[in-house]
Formats: structure tokens, C-alpha cells, sequence
């Protein structure tokens, strides 16, 4: 009986670490994606990179020859 008691207890307590354990990677990911999106939200970082693809969507929408299209 003390045995089994013993081995449940141990599962137990294995469940609940990997529970924890997922649960903090979760926590983890999205602290990064919230970090991110407030670099690239704010400061000159943002509005750079928000020209580069507003460029290179104009430039695809509206290419003005084949050599501007090729990068030269």
C-alpha cells in the first residue's frame, strides 16, 4: 500500500511540474511577442522598417521599369 501511494504521489507531482513548465513557456512567449511588437511600435525602429515595406509594396504594385524591379 505504501508503494502505491508513494508511486501516485510521484506521478502526481510529475504531472504538475510539466504543467507548470508549459505554463511558463507560454508566459514566455508572449512577454517576447509583446516586447517586440512594443519595439516596433514605438521609436525610429517602427517607422523604418514600416517605410521599407511600404516601399517595396508601391515599387511591386507599381514597378516603374525592369531595371527597377531587378534592384539596379
Amino acid at each position: 500500500m505504501y508503494g502505491m501511494l508513494k508511486m501516485a504521489i510521484a506521478l502526481k507531482d510529475r504531472y504538475m511540474s510539466q504543467k507548470a513548465q508549459g505554463m511558463v513557456e507560454y508566459a514566455l512567449i508572449i512577454a517576447f511577442v509583446v516586447a517586440i511588437a512594443v519595439v516596433l511600435s514605438s521609436g525610429d525602429l517602427g517607422s523604418a522598417i514600416r517605410g521599407v515595406f511600404t516601399t517595396a509594396a508601391s515599387q511591386i504594385s507599381n514597378p516603374s521599369s525592369p531595371a527597377a524591379a531587378a534592384g539596379t
